[in-house]
């Protein structure tokens, strides 16, 4: 993201290709490096694993990641982000938008109803079927690309949204910049990325070094969820510079704990939100320039 050699980053430890419970150098198994970078704090893995195939990773049926109350769209869905698109850019009705990472096409479906002139893009074959044939998306108005292919016109979309997509890309920077070209000026884009502050995985961390352990609980290179990265905020500062994009608005979202004592939740949540190490970070990027060039 900050463009600085890989070689300066740190090893935080390594990642086993499965969930790793308490002690994972009791399993077998394969592992990756974890680093994070000194200039910018962004984690990553070192080599990138790749799939033969992205279907591979992103194929399976829907119904094996949600249940069937999910393939309903209430009228609070999206709404929160919705409204800030709507603020941040002084909405006016038809302004169109793109969901990328669209998965069974909620998001289309709730940007449509609130007004936008709505496209989204999804790499899955039977997602996109999903938002197809179960939640009535028009079949031109998703399309069935990665984004690393996709095409779109220079300054399509006003508003284009990210939520759980960039950990999975293998070249955020480089994505970011694809989509600014997409956008037009002024316009904003809406990312979500797991923190590279998360307190629960330092908390993590040093329990597995409290034990003798070389891993770590960032990232998931290898298996599901397929995170290939977790962000710091400092990640789009730096990249911002350089990149025609400002950064309007950003949030820590501290989410659920898992794996930690439940009398432990409150205090950390706590914790969490005083210190902004929750689990996510979103940040909403504003595309430099006067909207009407």
């Amino acid at each position: 993201m900050c463009g600085a050699d890989t070689s300066r980053a740190k090893v935080l430890g390594q990642r086993l290709n499965r969930s790793q419970g308490m002690c994972p150098k009791a399993l077998p198994g394969i592992t990756v490096s974890v680093l994070k970078c000194g200039d910018c704090g962004l984690i990553f893995s070192n080599p990138l694993p790749k799939p033969e195939n992205i279907q591979d990773h992103y194929g399976a049926e829907p119904e094996s990641y949600w249940n069937e109350d999910y393939f309903q769209v209430s009228p609070d869905y999206f709404r929160e982000e919705i409204d800030t698109a709507k603020r941040l850019l002084g909405f006016e009705e038809g302004m169109t938008s793109l969901d990328i990472g669209s998965g069974i096409g909620k998001g289309i479906v709730a940007q449509r109803n609130a007004g936008f002139d709505a496209y989204g893009l999804e790499p899955s074959d039977t997602f996109r079927k999903a938002a197809i044939e179960r939640m009535g998306v028009p079949e031109e108005r998703i399309f069935g690309a990665m984004l690393e292919e996709a095409e779109f016109k220079e300054n399509s979309f006003d508003f284009v949204t990210f939520g759980a997509v960039l950990e999975h890309l293998y070249d955020p920077s480089e994505s970011i910049r694809r989509v600014l070209s997409w956008l037009r000026p002024s316009g904003v884009m809406h990312i979500e990325v797991p923190s590279a502050d998360y307190l629960v995985n330092r908390i993590a961390n040093a329990f597995y070094r409290f034990s003798g352990s070389s891993f770590v609980s960032n990232i998931s290179p290898m298996h599901r969820p397929f995170h290939l990265y977790e962000f710091a905020l400092e990640s789009f500062t730096r990249h911002a510079r350089d990149n025609r994009y400002e950064i309007a608005e950003h949030t820590h979202y501290v989410g659920p704990i898992y794996n930690i004592p439940a009398f432990a939740h409150g205090p950390l949540k706590k914790i969490m939100r005083w210190g902004k190490s929750g689990m996510q970070l979103t940040v909403w990027l504003r595309k430099t320039g006067d909207r009407n060039q």
